[in-house]
């Protein structure tokens, strides 16, 4: 189990209390795509992902970036039990969509990035200490299922 203090609680509270859901998911999931073209191989329904250009502006890339931001809410607000959290989302990936789960890891530092960005120059290295902690915590349970 994964001990939280204080101050992370909060701040990752904070960030997701603060965060546009639909810019920084997109902007996210299009960063990941463009510079891991490997991760587009499981959006092959989402049409034209030939280049940068067309993964940020393509609906559906937005939309999947949106639903994967609400899905981290599951993890902020079940700090202290997020493999049980994420169980039913690692068997989903793992069993069912295949999903390489160094994927998870990829789109998350394209997510800290997009933050760092977004948060300027709030994103310190305290903060960013958290949000990766976070992450790595989330990359972890989704690729649970794996092992």
């Amino acid at each position: 189990m994964v001990e939280w203090t204080d101050f992370e609680r909060q701040t990752i509270a904070d960030i997701f209390g603060k965060i546009d859901y639909e810019t920084v998911g997109s902007t996210a999931l299009a960063r990941c795509l463009i510079v891991y073209p490997w991760t587009q191989r499981y959006f092959g329904n989402f049409g034209n992902l030939y280049n940068a250009s067309a993964i940020k502006i393509n609906p559906l890339i937005a939309k999947h970036g949106t639903t994967i931001i609400h899905g981290l809410d599951r993890a902020w607000k079940n700090l202290d039990n997020i493999k049980e959290a994420y169980t039913e989302l690692s068997i989903l990936h793992s069993e069912k969509i295949h999903v390489d789960p160094d994927n998870f890891r990829v789109f998350c530092d394209c997510l800290t990035i997009t933050l760092a960005a977004q948060m300027g120059a709030e994103f310190n290295a305290d903060i960013q200490a958290v949000v990766q902690k976070f992450l790595t915590v989330v990359v972890s349970a989704l690729g649970r299922q794996y092992h």
